[in-house]
């Protein structure tokens, strides 16, 4: 069984204004409300590509409410935890460039992920899957993965992935998480980097993070690609499909679900870093998470 962590998840409001200017009044052309939070969108992402999974994690106030009914109507398994405040309501703006305006998030207590924990261990089995993804609220530290993490270390067998930034995802290298994926840009926050470095420097540093602790490594790179560092020492590059940008949204945590489906289909790095790869491309050239059919043909546009 594969499982879903979302600590924050959102209602995101998608505006689009032409030519926005700041200072004045801006009228939308479009808009449309859906619901966010990266491991809500790796698990309807693996949903999409048939992949039987329980999206997990916490909701608060009237906005919590919509994220319920919604994830309901898209059919999605859920078993979420009600908490106080509000799930963050994140305000994205499509004009000439994309600017995002993401909320805070509700008030999680470290109570409440205890309460996680203990759902997670009541449910998890060796070789499941578990997905931890995204950002925390301000009410909690840079150690609350970590922490799960810890508690979860007895149970065997268990598919650790982690898809955050800075010292959220750094301290539970030393959990030995199956797969890290971090953009480029929070690869370069990591290790102080000032610019971008090459394909070599890329997987030096992806190494180095397989020294800290994670088995193996993808380090997502936009319309550049990924690369990947893996447990059985290789070291693999795949290039990005051409295509128009339509919403960057998404895009990285339909990776992680595009990696996970394929490999446990083919038990092969490099088809399910391909495949991880065109699921994140095809998301980006469509306002919504892509289908498993958009997939497909961008796949067969890399081969």
């Amino acid at each position: 069984m594969i499982y879903t962590v979302t600590f924050n998840p959102s209602l995101d409001y998608y505006v689009k204004v032409n030519n926005i200017k700041s200072g004045i009044v801006n009228r939308t052309t479009a808009e449309r409300l859906a619901v966010g939070g990266k491991g809500l969108n790796v698990s309807l992402a693996l949903k999409e590509l048939g992949e039987e999974n329980l999206a997990l994690g916490f909701v608060a106030g009237f906005t919590g409410k919509y994220i319920r009914d919604k994830v309901t109507e898209l059919g999605l398994e859920y078993d979420f935890i009600e908490v106080d405040g509000q799930s963050r309501i994140n305000v994205k703006v499509r004009s000439n460039t994309e600017t995002d305006i993401n909320g805070t998030g509700a008030e999680i207590y470290q109570s409440d992920v205890m309460k996680l924990v203990r759902k997670l261990k009541s449910l998890l089995k060796p070789n499941d899957w578990l997905i931890i993804c995204g950002s925390v609220p301000s009410t909690l530290d840079d150690t609350t993965y970590a922490t799960i993490c810890k508690k979860l270390k007895n149970i065997s067998g268990i598919n650790l992935v982690v898809d955050a930034c800075g010292r959220l995802l750094t301290e539970t290298l030393k959990y030995h998480p199956f797969l890290i994926k971090p953009n480029i840009y929070e690869m370069c926050e990591i290790f102080g980097l000032p610019t971008v470095p090459d394909l070599e420097g890329i997987y030096a540093c992806a190494r180095q993070l397989q020294d800290m602790g994670a088995r193996n490594v993808i380090v997502s790179m936009g319309s550049s690609g990924a690369a990947m560092v893996t447990e059985t020492s290789q070291s693999m590059y795949v290039r990005a499909a051409r295509g128009q940008l339509v919403n960057s949204v998404g895009a990285g945590d339909s990776m992680i679900a595009g990696f996970i489906h394929e490999y446990l289909k083919t038990n092969n790095y490099f088809k399910a870093l391909n495949f991880a790869t065109a699921a994140g491309s095809a998301c980006a050239f469509t306002k919504n998470l892509a289908t498993k059919e958009q997939i497909e043909y961008v796949e067969s546009l890399m081969l």
